[in-house]
C-alpha cells in the first residue's frame, strides 16, 4: 500500500511538534513500598517533522507506548525518546506522561488505612545530540493550612482551608516520589487524608492550630528543604489555597535554579 505519509512535500517547511496528544492508556510505575504501582496516564508523545515529508507515522507512537507499557519511569524516559526519533526518522522527540499516583495512608492516631491520589507527571525532550533536555518529575500534593492571621486575631478558632502544592523539579540521579511527598507535607499546617474518625480528626486540627501558615510560608519551607538536597538542581514551587472565608485563593510561586532565584 502507497505510504502517504512519507511522500514528499513541496513547501519546504518543518514542523516542530506532531504526533499525539491526550492518549489514555494503562503504566506501571515505580512504587516505593510496593515495587510497582498499576495507573492509567494521559500521554502526549511528539517529534519534529522534516520538511520534505509529508506527515508522520501516528500509530508507531502508540506502538512504542505499548511496547514500553510497563517501563515508564525517571530511570527509562531517555530510552524512550531515542526510540521515538529512530521509529520516527525525527531530530526531536518529545515525551510528557501524567498520572494519578496513589499512597496507602493510616490516619494519625486510629491507624485507619485508606489511599490518597496525588498527581504526577514527567516530561522531557531529547534534542539532535541525543541528549535529554528540560527533564522534569511534577508532584501536586494537597494539604491543609490554618491561617496565622486568622489565629492571631480571633479570640476562638482560626480558620483552615485545604490547598494544593505543585512542585516541579530537575535533578541529577532518580529519587523517590513518596519522599518529596512527604517533604511537602511536612511542610504544611497538617495532612489530607482520606479517612479521619473523631481521634484523628482532633489531633489533626489541633495539629494545624499549632502550626499556622501561609502559603508564603509554604513555597518557602518547601524551597529551603530543596536548596539543601544536592540532589535537585532547579525547582518551581507553587502553592494555592482554596480560601474558607473568602471568594478567592491565596496564591504563591518561587523557581529557582541552584545557582539564584529567577
Amino acid at each position: 500500500m502507497i505510504d502517504v505519509q512519507s511522500m514528499h512535500d513541496s513547501r519546504q517547511i518543518e514542523i516542530d511538534k506532531v504526533g499525539v496528544k491526550n492518549v489514555k492508556y494503562p503504566i506501571m510505575v515505580f512504587d516505593k513500598v510496593n515495587g510497582h504501582q498499576h495507573t492509567v496516564a494521559t500521554i502526549d508523545m511528539y517529534v519534529n517533522l522534516q520538511h520534505n515529508f509529508k506527515g508522520t507515522h501516528m500509530s508507531r507512537f502508540v506502538e512504542i507506548l505499548h511496547e514500553n507499557k510497563s517501563m515508564i519511569n525517571m530511570k527509562n524516559f531517555p530510552n524512550i525518546l531515542r526510540e521515538m526519533k529512530n521509529k520516527l526518522n525525527a531530530q526531536t522527540a518529545h515525551l510528557e506522561v501524567r498520572f494519578p499516583y496513589f499512597i496507602k495512608k493510616e490516619a494519625p492516631i486510629t491507624k485507619t488505612p485508606s489511599f490518597l491520589e496525588y498527581q504526577c507527571s514527567v516530561l522531557g525532550h531529547m534534542d539532535n545530540t541525543n541528549e535529554m533536555k528540560d527533564f522534569v518529575v511534577s508532584v501536586a500534593v494537597p494539604i491543609n493550612t490554618l491561617c496565622p492571621c486568622s489565629k492571631e486575631i480571633s479570640e476562638q478558632g482560626a480558620h483552615n482551608q485545604r490547598g494544593i502544592v505543585k512542585i516541579d523539579v530537575k535533578f541529577k540521579k532518580f529519587f523517590w516520589i513518596e519522599d518529596l511527598i512527604a517533604m511537602v507535607e511536612g511542610c504544611a499546617s497538617s495532612d489530607i487524608y482520606s479517612i479521619l474518625k473523631r481521634e484523628d480528626e482532633k489531633y489533626v486540627t489541633e495539629r494545624a492550630f499549632a502550626n499556622p501558615k501561609f502559603v508564603e510560608d509554604v513555597v518557602r519551607d518547601i524551597a529551603k528543604v530543596l536548596e539543601q538536597d544536592s540532589n535537585f538542581t532547579w525547582f518551581a514551587i507553587e502553592a494555592e489555597n482554596f480560601e474558607s472565608i473568602h471568594n478567592h485563593s491565596a496564591y504563591a510561586y518561587l523557581e529557582k535554579n541552584k545557582g539564584g532565584f529567577l
